[in-house]
């Protein structure tokens, strides 16, 4: 059958426990399978609405999008979290960092100077971005805006917006992370 607007629900009806199965046989987790498959309909939703020419052969193409999906679903990394570090106290370091950086009430002099050195680490290591990666960054988290929206108010996609990100946080967790170490034996 061939894919087009009119028949996607009878094709995503058609295919879906048969991919499921796939899909579940080459995945360990069933919520990251219940994701790929998600994305494999969402991906063909978005071709047939794009696309001038019809998806001839629907199921192989189902098929090679969930293959696609679950290759990359493995080769992604896990994220090297920051050690969880406590003060003699027992508190975590990384809420102390927060809460001296985003504190609203008048701080004591030592934690005015510390939340200055961050910032100013924060910006050192921003500017060492490339100018794309900064830009969602600083969008994103100080601005607080969706991807969503930065993706339609520059016409770059959702997927390339959050690979910017994706780096940009990986370098600042590396650039920072001697800064954060430090912060944690000051607290000791």
């Amino acid at each position: 059958m061939t894919a087009t607007s009119e028949n996607l629900t009878q094709l995503i009806t058609e295919n879906q426990s048969k991919l499921k199965s796939f899909i579940r046989h080459r995945v360990n987790n069933a919520q990251d399978a219940e994701d790929i498959l998600q994305d494999v309909f969402y991906q063909l939703v978005k071709t047939v609405n794009a696309a001038l020419t019809p998806i001839e052969e629907v199921s192989a193409w189902l098929y090679r999008v969930a293959k696609n999906l679950i290759i990359n679903k493995s080769k992604k990394k896990t994220e090297e979290e920051l050690p969880a570090y406590t003060d003699y106290e027992g508190n975590e370091v990384a809420l102390a960092i927060s809460a001296a950086l985003f504190a609203e009430t008048a701080a004591s002099p030592e934690t005015e100077f510390l939340r200055s050195l961050v910032w100013e680490e924060v910006e050192t290591a921003l500017v060492e971005l490339p100018p794309e990666q900064r830009e969602i960054f600083e969008l994103t988290e100080i601005d607080g805006i969706p991807v969503k929206a930065i993706a339609e108010m520059t016409g770059v996609a959702v997927n390339t917006l959050l690979s910017r990100k994706h780096y940009a946080v990986l370098h600042l967790r590396k650039r920072l992370k001697e800064l954060y170490e430090e912060f944690y034996i000051l607290q000791q």
